[in-house]
Order: C-alpha cells, then sequence, then structure tokens
C-alpha cells in the first residue's frame, strides 16, 4: 500500500504568511542576520506543560508519569511539572500577562500565524536546529509555524488533510462498490440518493452546530475553488466569490429536492460521528482519523469504514483540501535554556516514535494498552524518510484496516492542501455553522442572503481586531 508520507512532500500547504511579521524574543527576527544564542547547558530547569491528563483518566495519567520519569532520567537537570491547562483563545492573554502561561503550550496550527505576528509565541529555531529536530519534519507543514524570514515558532507534531468519510457497507447494500468511492460533488449527489432509495437512510450528513459546521462548510467551499479569508486574515472572502454559494445550492437540492440527507440536521463532531456508527448516514466530509472516534469510540465495525478522497467541486486548478493539525509551542517568556529544555521535550514526547525504534515500539504497545488505533494513515508532520522508517518499526502492531484507507491515500499526494483560516478560524465556524442550518431548515433561504448577512458580521469582527 503506498503511504501517504512517502507522497507528502510532493504537496505545498498554501500558508498565508504575515509579510510585515517581526519575529519576537532575542534570538528572532532576521533570517540570515539572526545570531544564535548562547546556550548554557548546565544550567536546571523546570517546565511547566500543558494537556497533562485529568486524574479521571488513570491509564492514561500513568503513561504521562511514566514518560515524565523516562524524560526526566535521560536529562538530568530538567525537571517537567504537568498541568490540565489547554489551548483556550479567551483566556491565553491574562495567562502570558499574569506570568501563568505554561512553558510548552499546544494549540492548533489556525492560532500560530497570528501568535507569530503578535509576538506572543518564541523563535525557536536555534533549539530546534541544535537538538536537529528540523532535519526530520516535513517542510510542507512545518511552513504554517514560520514567519516571512522562514524563522520558526511551532513543532506540528500532528497534521490533517480532509476527505469523504464513508459507511462500506451501506455503499454495498446500495449496489455501490466500496472500494470506488466517489471523487465529485456530483457524484456524492448520486450516491447520496441511491443510498437513501435503497437502504432509507441519509446517504449524506453535514455538521451543522457549535464550530463543527463551519469547520465543514470551510473544506467544502475550498474543495469549490472558493477561500474564507484574504491571506492577511484581514478580510472575509467567502461572500466575493461564487464557491461557498454553489456548495449552499447543492447541499439544499440534496436536502429538499433528493430528501438524501436524513430528517436530522443538528450535528457536531461528535454527534455525527455518533450516528454515522449507528448506521444513519452514508458519507459525511471527515479527516481519516474520525475512525478513531467512529470505531474505538463508538464501536462501529472498523470493516466498514472507508476513507475517500475529498470531492472536487470543480476542474479548475482552484480546487483545494483543507488542512490543518496540531503543534506544540514555547512561551515567550521562557530563557534560552529554557526553550532547549522545551524542544527537547516536544521532540521525546511527541515525536520520538518517528525517530527511536524502542520509542516506536513501546509507543505502539501502550496505544494497543490503552484500546488506540495504531498506524493510522494521513497526513503526517514528518519527512517522507523518517516516516518510512516510522512504519517499518510499527509493522507488527498495526490494527487498523489500511486497504480501507486507499483511495484516500492514493489522491491525497496531488491534491493542492489548504490550511484553516488563520483569523478568528472558531468565530467563523460558529458564524458560518448558523448559515448551514439555515440552508438545511429553511427551503426558501438566500444562499446569497445568508452568506452576504454571515459576512457582515464576521468582517465587523475582523475589524475590532
Amino acid at each position: 500500500m503506498r503511504t501517504l508520507a512517502r507522497a507528502a512532500v510532493a504537496v505545498a500547504i498554501a500558508i498565508p504568511l504575515m509579510l510585515s511579521t517581526t519575529a519576537c524574543s532575542q534570538d528572532a527576527g532576521g533570517g540570515d542576520e539572526a545570531e544564535a544564542t548562547v546556550v548554557d547547558k548546565d544550567v536546571a530547569v523546570t517546565l511547566t506543560v500543558s494537556n497533562m491528563p485529568p486524574a479521571g483518566e488513570a491509564e492514561a495519567l500513568a503513561l504521562w508519569d511514566e514518560r515524565v520519569a523516562q524524560f526526566e532520567d535521560a536529562n538530568p537537570g530538567i525537571t517537567i511539572e504537568g498541568v490540565e491547562t489547554a489551548w483556550d483563545p479567551t483566556t491565553f492573554g491574562a495567562q502570558l500577562a499574569g506570568g501563568t502561561l505554561p512553558t510548552v503550550l499546544l494549540l492548533p496550527f489556525t492560532e500560530l500565524q497570528g501568535l507569530i505576528a503578535r509576538e506572543q509565541i518564541a523563535d525557536i529555531t536555534d533549539a530546534l536546529e541544535e537538538t536537529g529536530l528540523t532535519d526530520v519534519l516535513n517542510p510542507a507543514t512545518l511552513a504554517v509555524a514560520q514567519n516571512a524570514d522562514g524563522r520558526i515558532f511551532a513543532v506540528p507534531f500532528a497534521a490533517y488533510a480532509v476527505g469523504l468519510v464513508y459507511n462500506r457497507d451501506l455503499f454495498e447494500r446500495a449496489g455501490l462498490d466500496p472500494d470506488v468511492p466517489p471523487t465529485t460533488w456530483d457524484e456524492v449527489r448520486e450516491y447520496a440518493a441511491q443510498i437513501t432509495a435503497a437502504t432509507g437512510v441519509a446517504g449524506f450528513g453535514q455538521m451543522t452546530s457549535k464550530t463543527s459546521g463551519g469547520w465543514q462548510f470551510t473544506a467544502e467551499t475550498y474543495s469549490f475553488g472558493g477561500t474564507m479569508q484574504s491571506a492577511d486574515g484581514k478580510d472575509v472572502t467567502f461572500n466575493d466569490n461564487p464557491a461557498a454559494a454553489e456548495f449552499l445550492q447543492l447541499l439544499h437540492d440534496m436536502r429538499w429536492e433528493d430528501q438524501s440527507m436524513g430528517s436530522e440536521f443538528l450535528y457536531d463532531g461528535e454527534e455525527i460521528q455518533a450516528a454515522f456508527a449507528a448506521g444513519n448516514m452514508g458519507m459525511w466530509i471527515g479527516a481519516p482519523d474520525a475512525y478513531r472516534g467512529v470505531v474505538l469510540r463508538n464501536k462501529f465495525d472498523p470493516e466498514k469504514f472507508g476513507a475517500g478522497p475529498m470531492p472536487r467541486g470543480t476542474e479548475g486548478d482552484d480546487f483545494g483540501v483543507m488542512a490543518g493539525g496540531n503543534s506544540a509551542v514555547v512561551s515567550p517568556l521562557a530563557t534560552p535554556e529554557e526553550q532547549l529544555a522545551a524542544v527537547k521535550w516536544i521532540e521525546f514526547y511527541h515525536l520520538a516514535k518517528y525517530v527511536d525504534e524502542d520509542a516506536a515500539v513501546a509507543d505502539a504497545q501502550a496505544q494497543i494498552a490503552l484500546g488506540k488505533a495504531v498506524g493510522m494513515p494521513g497526513l503526517t508532520a514528518m519527512t517522507d524518510e523518517a516516516y518510512a522508517r516510522y512504519e517499518g518499526w510499527i509493522a507488527d502492531y498495526v490494527n487498523v484496516p489500511l486497504e480501507n484507507f486507499e483511495p484516500y491515500m492514493e489522491a491525497l499526494p496531488g491534491q493542492p492542501l489548504m490550511t484553516e483560516p488563520i483569523n478568528k478560524a472558531q468565530d467563523m465556524y460558529f458564524a458560518l455553522s448558523t448559515v448551514i442550518q439555515t440552508v438545511l431548515t429553511d427551503q426558501n433561504a438566500s444562499m446569497d442572503g445568508v452568506l452576504s448577512e454571515a459576512a457582515s458580521t464576521l468582517q465587523s469582527q475582523l475589524d475590532r481586531g
């Protein structure tokens, strides 16, 4: 089977870099003119690290404690203090101002460019080069963590690119080939109608609540050749091109003309996974890692899980596939010594399995013991070479049906990847969820009207900063 990692660097994620970005901290900024900071490696440091599992997750917390002990044994002079604090944009500023921000914090790709522009995270380029970690990071995903001068402000450790999630059993029952999922939105519409006619369940499902609906709608707009924001994140654009309205019209027609979307129109991410796992839906848009929620949490038969490419809404070059992921950043208050220690921790905790065979095997064994998936296909934050080596190390532990992901894996290397909106993405998603709800519950809704209203509201928010 062809692995995504071996093709990942053939595509470049479209990163709307902030051209006026200035670097932060004493070692940031001037590209070739930046001077490496002198680091005293004998200084003892203590790092506060976010996202420690809560006490109620006993197994996960025990694994955390074990790995902290392993790290401290291997790195005398570095002490790890875990905190349950997680990324929250509403409290980040106060934590930074009050000096309570963890030294290491995990956050999504969408937040990085804004934080870089506001000088709210540390430039860790020198620390990354000191550890050699840049040698194994995928340049396509690392770009999201860089400023216009190429300085690096985060370590991407998990990445995704959306596609079509589908029920292979419902495909077969509807007379469709589960190994050949639809690749265009016209085909999605046809398949959805056929599934509904043959099985009585919704052929296609759409998330509509919280921020999930807007997130999915963004991916769908990209697939029609549209954008949501200008490259600098200052202006709303989804109402300035026909893509968003074209997708909404398609969704309207599937709902009201084809009757192929069932009768439930209020799903967030977890709810749509549960509905899919219950056999109430043939297809929806999500990343392949939805397998975890569908199969592991909701006990769906793994052999029925299918992952296909993101459908095309346009044949032109504007077609895009939304990609995102998670990263680790370092507080701008961290000393050079703490920055180096933080990068060592990030490498150990999030990326060690990609650079050390023993760590890869131990992680695979631990994940299996916790009932989690090992060997999940998908976009990787590692280079082709590093990921291929990792695949070899864990080959005996893979517990997912790799063949069911082949349609997705084969298509992605030829698809242009686009990041999520870089400015107030969650606010945008929340507002656009309401747009989707309106289209699915009001047969006479105006596509241009609902988009214009949402654009006006969101532009006001962007203007306020």
